[in-house]
């Protein structure tokens, strides 16, 4: 590869989240811990960004920036297109600090107080934060676990589809943390059974370069044309450029573009872009390609790592390679420790810093979910910390 992954960069002193504002443990264990829990990854970011961005930098100026121009929107269009055969309309392209805080304002552009908004755990834990913290209701459709496999319970969502206050759902995929890719059946009814209820659907497909090699990525508005299908995409996961915060909605209607406004710009202020993060963004589309595919390919074998580690070292647990993101989930239920027992093992003596499963739900209750878009190094490090505590 000519990218280089197994290369460790010091992030202390970066301002970064992941390494310098970990929420969890006291101060006692706080600087012991590595962290493997937020969304992000521990890779060189790609060449031509870096590139781009101190072309940008060297003209000196950083105003008020618009990311609405030819370049940027064909550069969006042009890769869904390619990578996806989805073909979007550029006018249909939104732009927002990030997908949680697009979220937020759809939540709150398309739905009233005391509605109720459909999500699917264990799922990405800020959809129920955003949905409580707007004061709607929160209406759960569990996956069904069958094995190493999650699947979508049609029949409960038929039920929970037909509750009068229900008016939203928000969809995962791939799905975050059990990395499901929804298939095309599996869409299809998922869209007939809230179509026909009258029940808009948010699709976050944050995720959606992520995946392995044998995988495909459908996103639900290439399948359907309902204009009742809104998709919240980013570069930020794809290409490490969370801290840019650009993500790129798609709402295909233009009546529900102006309400988006008044929500995002009339009621919130939201205007304009990072001026480097339209520009690390357009670079990404349109020059990060080969980056991406060379980081998939280094994140599948992180998975396939992670697998071999826990066959060896972890008898009762169980994990299968996600067909999408860069998470393992791993289930330790059968160790027989509570959620709260085996987050005290993993800070306290492995000192360890993960995303809990219960954080996702109750349906993730015994689960650890592990980031590994790191250097294999730093996953084994992690790996063999939390193994020499169960020995």
């Amino acid at each position: 590869m000519s990218n280089n992954f197994d290369e460790i960069i010091s992030r202390k002193s970066t301002n970064s989240v992941k390494w310098e504002f970990i929420p969890a443990g006291d101060d006692t264990v706080k600087d012991k811990l590595l962290p493997l829990w937020i969304a992000d990854m521990d890779f060189a970011c790609a060449s031509p960004i870096i590139e781009d961005l101190k072309k940008r930098i060297d003209h000196r100026i950083f105003g008020y920036s618009s990311p609405y121009t030819d370049d940027y929107l064909s550069a969006v269009v042009n890769w869904f297109e390619k990578r996806m055969a989805w073909k979007i309309n550029r006018h249909e392209i939104v732009v927002a600090p990030g997908v949680v805080p697009a979220l937020g304002i759809l939540i709150r552009a398309f739905t009233n107080a005391g509605d109720g908004i459909i999500i699917q755990n264990p799922v990405y834990y800020p959809f129920k934060h955003m949905i409580l913290n707007n004061d709607r209701k929160l209406i759960n459709n569990p996956l069904i676990q069958d094995g190493s496999i999650y699947k979508i319970d049609f029949e409960d969502l038929e039920k929970k589809a037909k509750d009068a206050s229900a008016k939203m759902l928000v969809l995962c995929n791939p799905h975050n943390p059990v990395g499901r890719i929804w298939n095309e059946n599996e869409l299809n009814r998922l869209a007939e059974i809230c179509l026909k209820n009258d029940i808009l659907i948010i699709s976050d497909d944050i995720h959606c370069d992520l995946i392995r090699e044998t995988s495909r990525h459908i996103p639900l508005s290439k399948l359907n044309p309902d204009k009742h299908i809104i998709t919240c995409t980013s570069a930020s996961k794809s290409f490490n450029l969370a801290g840019m915060q650009v993500s790129n909605i798609i709402i295909k209607d233009e009546a529900m573009r102006k309400k988006w406004e008044k929500e995002a710009m009339g009621k919130c202020g939201l205007f304009g872009s990072n001026a480097l993060g339209i520009v690390a963004t357009q670079s990404a589309y349109a020059k990060g390609e080969e980056w991406l595919n060379q980081v998939n390919q280094y994140i599948d074998r992180n998975l396939e790592f992670v697998g071999e580690f826990v066959s060896e070292h972890f008898p009762k647990a169980h994990y299968s390679i996600p067909e999408g993101t860069y998470f393992a989930w791993i289930d330790f239920k059968d160790y027989g420790h509570s959620p709260q027992a085996l987050e005290k093992m993993m800070i306290d003596k492995a000192h360890v810093a993960l995303d809990e499963g219960y954080i996702f739900g109750d349906e993730g209750a015994g689960f650890e979910r592990i980031n590994v878009a790191c250097p294999r190094p730093i996953l084994k490090q992690c790996l063999e910390q939390i193994a020499s505590v169960f020995k």
